[in-house]
């Protein structure tokens, strides 16, 4: 009888790993989905994403800020169906890298601020299974955006990490709404207008433009140079025709003998 030897724990681990390294979970990086419900809801988004991303790189570089939309957010590693796709996002203190989807094992960091432009339909998944799920896994601020006010009446709603929490709950993240309209993690202002966020510098009240605002500023601008050069050659020209005829005068001042 051929004796039965057992394999030894090493041997075991490898074995494991193996198959570990054969069976690789993947991560998908899309749905499907459109971006955004409407065409509303995608204005805001790339609004948003585009005034976000001037700021921070402006204002934050040294936190290497990196803003993603509508990309899948992994929160348990091993899980691929345990996902989310925020319209916004921003996490700080992350490679400068594109990225496909995000997880948050890979760096160790969670999204400091999110933002969802939400609608009716999307009512109860963001306002309750999304809140609990930025609440749980350490989200600082979740800001709610309706464009169309379908059931937010003021349109924005915010909530953040409550300050100074009992060590014994501070795993629970419990959020509180924000009553004044400032982004603490961001260190702006927002405030409603038509169907867009407007954000505003708490330092010095300005206000961040949006791309089309921008457009429009450095036309403006342009005009602005182009008014003043053509202002600054007309008086460089009335200069020249007033020496012209000073000189004019002074040239028959001196045929008449009488010397200036």
């Amino acid at each position: 009888m051929t004796p039965i030897i057992a394999p030894d724990l090493e041997s075991i681990l490898q074995v494991q790993e193996t198959q570990k390294i054969q069976k690789e979970i993947f991560y998908p990086s899309e749905d499907g989905e459109p971006l955004a419900e409407t065409s509303v809801h995608a204005d805001a988004i790339i609004a948003t994403v585009a005034v976000l991303r001037n700021y921070l790189a402006e204002n934050f570089s040294e936190r290497s800020p990196v803003v993603l939309a509508d990309q899948f957010l992994y929160y348990a590693n091993g899980f691929p169906r345990l996902r989310v796709a925020p319209d916004v996002m921003v996490i700080l203190d992350i490679p400068q890298q594109p990225y496909d989807n995000y997880k948050i094992w890979e760096t160790g960091k969670i999204p400091s601020i999110i933002f969802e432009m939400t609608s009716e339909s999307t009512q109860a998944h963001d306002q309750l299974k999304k809140r609990e799920l930025y609440e749980s896994i350490g989200v600082l601020e979740y800001w709610l955006f309706d464009p169309k006010g379908e059931w937010i009446p003021e349109k924005l709603r915010g909530y953040r990490r409550q300050a100074n929490l009992p060590e014994k709950e501070e795993d629970s993240l419990v959020y509180e709404a924000i009553a004044d309209g400032l982004s603490q993690v961001l260190g702006l202002r927002l405030e409603v207008e038509g169907s867009l966020i407007n954000f505003y510098r708490q330092d010095n009240g300005e206000k961040l433009l949006i791309p089309s605002e921008l457009f429009a500023a450095l036309q403006a601008q342009t005009q602005r140079a182009a008014d003043a050069q053509q202002r600054a050659e007309s008086a460089e020209e009335r200069a020249r025709l007033a020496e012209l005829e000073a000189q004019n005068l002074r040239d028959r001042l001196a045929s008449l003998g009488i010397e200036v």
